[in-house]
């Protein structure tokens, strides 16, 4: 038998990549297996593909946070791992009046007694923005296309140039949103204009919104085609004095959209995208949201998915001319918050 003591980090992935005993046994063990970064979970499941060895991976820890590898083990990998929630209450050695008092004060559905006393995940973690009850509400919503017809289309891009980011399309009718089309990271801004410019036409959408990341050269083709399609400058000035920033704020509305009823597809990526951005607190007070650098260097992947769904929410929209409404045409008047 042998035991290796090996402090994880995300920027040193490869010293778990040579775990190997092939015939035999491996024992791994995730100590706090909240706060350990994705990326270390997915080096560690990768290294433990030797033929004929027994593999037993054992992962402990508090239910800190509501995205993750660790949470996953519990929702979208569940069929792969034995698992266990403990409520401190049931076990010897906790002090069971202090337990009492506790969830007496704070409520036994609060999130800190749900992760500290009874050992499940919370509705969001405590820096999470918004929350997994909100989105999972949202998800595979359906209404009825007379519920927001009237609303003007918006249809939007996130772009993407580098890495395994994905560029995505969007179109948001009131509180409805799909995704058009996702794509592998395209520098061909020509290209991708004329995507756009077919979906535009398609759809017959109200307004056009682009992440400026890479985004100005797609509106400049855009140009040429007589589009006028609007940059959307992530760090830019805010239109509430409330949030720091543009994307504050366009997270925010999305935030609020989704509590008003908005429906989102049945779609794990975007599900992630939406709950995984956490808030960094201020003295002033102003929402401010985790750069998208901040949550690659936690193991997330770029939002692009949540950010096609936020751009939608970045300048007011009124509806270019009246539309067939359950086979009568009628005036358009509804606003971007519809």
């Amino acid at each position: 038998w042998r035991a290796d003591a090996s402090p994880w980090s995300e920027h040193n992935t490869e010293a778990f990549a040579g775990l190997h005993n092939e015939g035999k046994r491996i024992i791994l063990v995730f100590d706090e297996a909240s706060k350990i970064a994705d990326k270390v979970w997915e080096v560690a499941e990768g290294a433990l593909t030797d033929e004929d060895t027994e593999i037993i991976w054992l992962a402990f820890g508090n239910p800190t946070q509501n995205t993750g590898r660790f949470r996953e083990c519990f929702r979208r990998y569940r069929h792969l791992w034995k698992t266990r929630q403990i409520d401190s209450r049931t076990v010897e050695g906790t002090n069971k009046d202090y337990l009492a008092e506790f969830v007496a004060t704070h409520g036994e559905d609060s999130d800190i007694v749900k992760v500290r006393v009874r050992g499940i995940f919370p509705a969001q973690s405590l820096r999470q923005f918004i929350s997994s009850a909100d989105v999972d509400q949202a998800r595979g919503r359906h209404y009825a296309e007379t519920a927001y017809n009237f609303a003007p289309k918006i249809l939007t891009l996130d772009n993407s140039w580098e890495g395994d980011d994905e560029g995505v399309i969007g179109l948001r009718q009131g509180l409805v949103f799909r995704i058009l089309d996702t794509f592998a990271k395209n520098d061909n801004d020509i290209d991708v204009a004329n995507k756009l410019a077919r979906l535009e036409d398609e759809h017959e959408a109200d307004a056009v919104f682009i992440d400026a990341g890479y985004g100005t050269g797609v509106v400049s083709a855009g140009k040429t085609m007589n589009r006028r399609w609007r940059l959307v400058w992530f760090a830019g000035e805010s239109p509430d004095a409330g949030c720091l920033n543009m994307r504050a704020y366009i997270y925010k509305q999305t935030r609020d959209w989704l509590k008003a009823g908005g429906a989102i597809p049945d779609d794990q990526v975007l599900v992630d995208d939406l709950t995984g951005a956490e808030t960094v607190s201020r003295l002033d007070g102003k929402i401010q949201l985790e750069s998208k650098k901040e949550m690659k260097a936690r193991g997330l992947p770029s939002p692009g998915r949540s950010d096609a769904l936020a751009l939608s929410f970045a300048f007011p929209v009124k509806a270019r001319g009246p539309r067939v409404y359950s086979g009568i045409s009628r005036p358009t008047h509804a606003r971007m918050g519809a």
